[in-house]
């Protein structure tokens, strides 16, 4: 006799996760975060701390809590309302973990060994690397679905893996369809297929000392990148500073080509301003880069310096973080918990 659950139609809403790995900075924000507050006033949103995917390569155990903070307050500081939209880490929500499992024994061995994103982080010493490295895409897959997510805001890096995340769940719908009817869910479809929505007004922003190189935290060179917590006299210092060529900005789309710090500098202006780059290039094409770099170091000042001031203001206090984070985590597993009570229902697991 199978045990009676009572099966949902999906809500619209979006899921989404950043890792705290420290040092968040504009590509951070405008690749997602920025993208995050303003999806909140037209979807129902969850926004995770993804602390359980940090831990696939080694971790300092205070660095972790550190950053893990560190990017709830970014949250917060950008303008996510934990009020309305769920704030959480992700190890509060033991479901994450026991989805994942169930994930990795649907999702198959050839499916994972197509995963670009393992192959580069691992690189030649594949032996070595973890196997929670390996399987990082099935939690993803576990992420989204344990709240059966119906769209998810990514980068060009993940789309591969959302991908793997609709295969999952159209084969886990497949291969119980019928438990799942006799449960009396009608269209045997338990899982979405959630869509990929953009992740934000500049996906790829490009490090200040090379336009051809992603922005990144772990570059050597402080001056390519512009830290969320980067004070005014920072910013300005940074952007002065960032390479350029000997041409004038050019008045036209395609006087950029070729030019990979000039066409970086604009997709940042127009990030932070919502213009679009023709509009930029009307503005100040046909003038020097001292006179753009200096707009683009008022803009810069004028849009971070709040966050980095709120974001420094909310870690000083992180008792005041961590209740929000314990709030979060609370509303996330009222939502995942009947899924996964439904999960083991399917699959035939006797609960208690």
């Amino acid at each position: 006799m199978t045990q009676a659950v009572t099966l949902k139609p999906f809500t619209p809403r979006v899921f989404s996760g950043v890792q705290p790995t420290g040092n968040l900075h504009l590509g951070n924000y405008l690749g997602a975060i920025k993208r995050f507050v303003a999806l909140q006033e037209t979807h129902e949103c969850i926004y995770c701390v993804v602390d359980m995917h940090a831990i696939t390569v080694a971790q300092d155990p205070d660095e972790l809590t550190r950053a893990t903070r560190e990017v709830t307050a970014a949250f917060i500081a950008a303008g996510i309302d934990p009020k309305k939209q769920i704030i959480f880490n992700q190890s509060q929500v033991a479901g994450h973990a026991e989805l994942a499992w169930v994930f990795n024994c649907i999702a198959r061995i050839g499916w994972l060994n197509r995963m670009t994103q393992f192959k580069e982080k691992a690189g030649k010493d594949r032996e070595n690397a973890s196997l929670g490295l390996y399987a990082y895409p099935t939690l993803m897959a576990a992420d989204i679905l344990l709240y059966r997510a119906t769209a998810v805001p990514v980068g060009e890096d993940q789309k591969q893996h959302l991908e793997l995340t609709r295969d999952i769940a159209q084969k886990f719908n497949f291969d119980f369809a019928d438990r799942i009817r006799a449960l009396g869910l009608e269209s045997a479809e338990y899982f979405p297929q959630p869509e990929p929505l953009i992740a934000g007004p500049a996906p790829r922003v490009m490090s200040l000392r090379d336009g051809t190189k992603k922005m990144s935290k772990s570059d050597a060179s402080e001056y390519s990148r512009l830290n969320l917590t980067d004070d005014a006299d920072a910013i300005a210092t940074k952007i002065r500073k960032a390479k350029t060529d000997p041409e004038p900005l050019p008045s036209e789309i395609d006087g950029l080509k070729g030019r990979p710090e000039a066409e970086n500098l604009v997709t940042i202006y127009g990030a932070l301003s919502n213009r679009t780059a023709e509009d930029i290039l009307r503005e100040y094409g046909g003038g020097q880069f001292s006179t753009f770099k200096q707009a683009l170091v008022d803009l810069s000042v004028a849009s971070l310096s709040p966050i980095g001031d709120e974001m420094r203001r909310l870690v000083a206090d992180p008792a005041s973080i961590d209740a929000i984070l314990a709030e979060g985590s609370a509303r996330a597993r009222a939502i995942a918990e009947p899924v996964m009570r439904e999960v083991r229902a399917i699959l035939g697991f006797i609960q208690s």
